[in-house]
């Protein structure tokens, strides 16, 4: 269940809470890049397969690639739980991503796009996953003065949640909850020439059913419809992490060009799945992504 202003915190939302914030609080006393390691083992070893992460990523990887071995799926699965904690301790540490980012290149095509877009004006509506770390292009491109906002889906704890929204709006522009207010403010925003993100690969129960990796994904169309409304370009970014678990290369693409909502996250889709093929132990496996159909 999403968190609301006005929902109260369970004995097992504060337990959650009280466990995580301590975890942090210990990382965050080590240099940062032994922070960053020690979170993914933590995740990796402890914390994700405690919490169903790792069994949830099994079931997900057996559905999409039974093809594989069961030492494969297990390999990705780790890898998986191991940049969920990479991610999760580097944007607590914003600052120290953000200095860790600074000069890397962008490439992809889109840079000039966006340029062009920013001295006209022009709103942008910036599609990602959650793979790598999807704050890392909003860190590289706040650097080159961009204000990029954001749109968010509400974690179920909400203790959690209040310290987690925080360091989304501490990197750039504004970022919103979703639900009625908070989309508002985000329309309001890009109704302004603002530029903001989506992460768009969450099982929307009223989403369209586009395939994902070979199997009907139910899939918002709220991004592509919203760059229609405000003439906004629809640009997909990535953070893709490189071997040394620290550093990262950054993809802003070509724009999508407009169409139909649908044929735009489709798109969109697709090259989410190309980033996935190409690095599958980065994208998180452990969301029920696909909630219909058969189960292994």
């Amino acid at each position: 269940m999403p968190a609301t202003e006005t929902s109260d915190p369970t004995l097992a939302d504060r337990l959650v809470n009280l466990a995580l914030r301590g975890a942090i609080g210990t990382a965050m006393a080590l240099p940062y890049p032994r922070r960053v390691a020690f979170f993914g083992g933590l995740a990796r070893r402890a914390a994700g397969p405690l919490a169903g992460y790792r069994r949830r990523a099994l079931e997900n990887l057996a559905l999409i690639r039974p093809d594989w071995s069961e030492e494969r799926r297990r390999a990705v699965a780790g890898d998986t739980l191991d940049n969920f904690g990479r991610t999760l301790i580097e944007n607590y540490s914003w600052r120290d991503l953000r200095d860790r980012l600074a000069g890397t290149p962008i490439t992809g095509g889109g840079l000039p796009h966006l340029e062009e877009a920013r001295a006209q004006g022009r709103a942008v509506v910036f599609v990602t996953g959650h793979f790598g770390n999807h704050e890392a292009p909003r860190h590289a491109l706040t650097a080159r003065g961009f204000r990029i906002g954001g749109l968010y889906r509400e974690m179920g704890n909400p203790l959690v949640n209040a310290h987690y929204a925080a360091t989304m709006a501490g990197v750039s522009g504004p970022v919103f909850a979703k639900g009625r207010r908070g989309t508002m403010g985000f329309v309001r925003h890009l109704a302004g020439g603002g530029m903001a993100t989506i992460l768009f690969d969450l099982h929307d129960r009223r989403g369209e059913a586009i395939p994902f990796l070979g199997r009907p994904a139910l899939t918002s169309t709220t991004a592509a419809e919203l760059a229609l409304r405000f003439n906004a370009l629809m640009v997909p970014y990535w953070g893709i992490r490189q071997t040394n678990g620290l550093s990262f290369a950054i993809a802003v693409e070509e724009p999508i060009p407009h169409a139909a909502p649908l044929a735009m996250m489709e798109e969109a889709t697709r090259r989410l799945e190309a980033r996935v093929l190409a690095h599958p132990g980065q994208w998180f496996w452990v969301h029920r992504r696909w909630k219909s159909g058969p189960r292994p």
